[in-house]
């Protein structure tokens, strides 16, 4: 372990047992975030922070888990993903781009965790990434191949598409999407449309603290949890947020970015509650 990383566990450490002095000692489940890449990752992250405003709940994040490493795009073994589970403990709150294989989600579905599941319209993802990886992340492993391409639709095309035939792993946005689905069927995790904390918020706000306070009662009011939840969200601390707004792609797929996406991604949208047919 470096001396920054070394320094920043003590820290972390220091300050969790301040929230114990502050609210009194409680075995606590770990609060997991789990997302699909560019579907709200920090502004789940931010709210479910924001317990440690009213419970013994860690006040930053313990660490963030990928599939993939950010700048070489490998795929990590899934016994990695294992082990990082079974680092955490009591309090701690930690985000993850997850896979739900059978043993990740034995795991996360125990008596251990509080999972939350966040996901967004796949062709709202797909425009993301394409702002993402082009202009936000000069270090990611797809950046100088977006940089090289004539305009946004081809971006575009690329991330409906994947890169079949990149030397790293990129698949369809289906495919992208298929290793997450099966935390769509576990009661144990509650699932979010990144839409409902945008349109809908305290509706949803509400969920995510009921989902909290049927394993962990609170000596919190409801009114004073849900008004901690709703004074973390702080956009500007996300990197990544651009501009909060929902069915964005509507501006930017031309007819043959919607014939694509409906012969790669199938009824996804269906499956997920976008639509109702694949007739849009």
């Amino acid at each position: 372990m470096s001396l920054k990383s070394s320094f920043r566990s003590i820290l972390y450490q220091t300050e969790k047992r301040m929230q114990r002095v502050r609210f009194g000692a409680q075995e606590l489940t770990v609060l997991l975030g789990i997302s699909f890449p560019k579907s709200g990752t920090h502004l789940l992250d931010q709210i479910l922070l924001g317990f440690g405003n009213v419970a013994p709940y860690a006040r930053r994040l313990h660490s963030f888990y990928a599939e993939y490493e950010g700048e070489s795009g490998v795929k990590r073994p899934p016994e990695q993903a294992l082990r990082w589970l079974d680092s955490l403990r009591s309090g701690d709150v930690a985000s993850a781009h997850l896979f739900a294989r059978p043993e990740a989600v034995a795991r996360v579905c125990s008596s251990k965790f509080i999972p939350y599941f966040i996901f967004r319209d796949p062709r709202d993802v797909v425009v993301s990434h394409v702002f993402y990886v082009t202009e936000m992340e000069a270090r990611h492993v797809h950046h100088a191949y977006y940089r090289s391409l004539p305009d946004f639709d081809s971006r575009l095309t690329v991330s409906i598409l994947g890169r079949p035939d990149a030397d790293v792993e990129f698949p369809n946005i289906a495919e992208r999407f298929a290793p997450y689905m099966d935390w769509l069927n576990h009661a144990e995790v509650l699932t979010i449309h990144f839409e409902d904390l945008i349109n809908d918020r305290v509706r949803t706000l509400t969920r995510i603290m009921d989902h909290l306070l049927a394993r962990v009662p609170l000596q919190a009011s409801r009114q004073l949890i849900l008004d901690s939840l709703e004074s973390a969200i702080n956009p500007t601390k996300s990197p990544t947020f651009r501009s909060g707004k929902t069915g964005e792609w509507k501006k930017h797929f031309t007819e043959g970015h919607r014939k694509i996406f409906k012969d790669v991604a199938g009824d996804l949208l269906v499956k997920l509650g976008y639509e109702k047919n694949n007739d849009w």
